[in-house]
Parts: C-alpha cells; sequence; structure tokens
C-alpha cells in the first residue's frame, strides 16, 4: 500500500471519528442535556483506536 493510501486511510478515520461524535454530541444536546454525557464513552474507545491508527502511521512514515 503506498504512502499515499495509507495518508487518505487516516484522514478519512479522523474524518469520520469527528462527524460520529459531533452527531453523537448534538443528540445528547438537543434530547438529555440534563443527564450524563454519555457520548462520551465513544469519544474515549474510538479515540483510543484513532490514538493507534495515528501512532502505526506515523511510524510506517518515519520509517
Amino acid at each position: 500500500m503506498s504512502d499515499t493510501a495509507v495518508k487518505w486511510g487516516l484522514w478519512s478515520h479522523i474524518l469520520s471519528y469527528v462527524l460520529a461524535n459531533l452527531a453523537q454530541v448534538v443528540v445528547w444536546w438537543i434530547f438529555d442535556p440534563e443527564h450524563f454525557f454519555w457520548p462520551l464513552w465513544s469519544i474515549l474507545a474510538w479515540g483510543i483506536g484513532l490514538a493507534f491508527h495515528v501512532w502505526a502511521v506515523n511510524r510506517r512514515l518515519r520509517g
């Protein structure tokens, strides 16, 4: 796989992370702002996976 494809894959992962979690925050804010901030769980869990993806891409591109 080329470096360009790897970068595009990372950027698509970042974009889907931001859009999906933003959508969850908006749904929470509209329908349930008085209760626990439940989007936190997907933000943290998916964020861990995204962090590993960023790490792997940086490792590949640097060496």
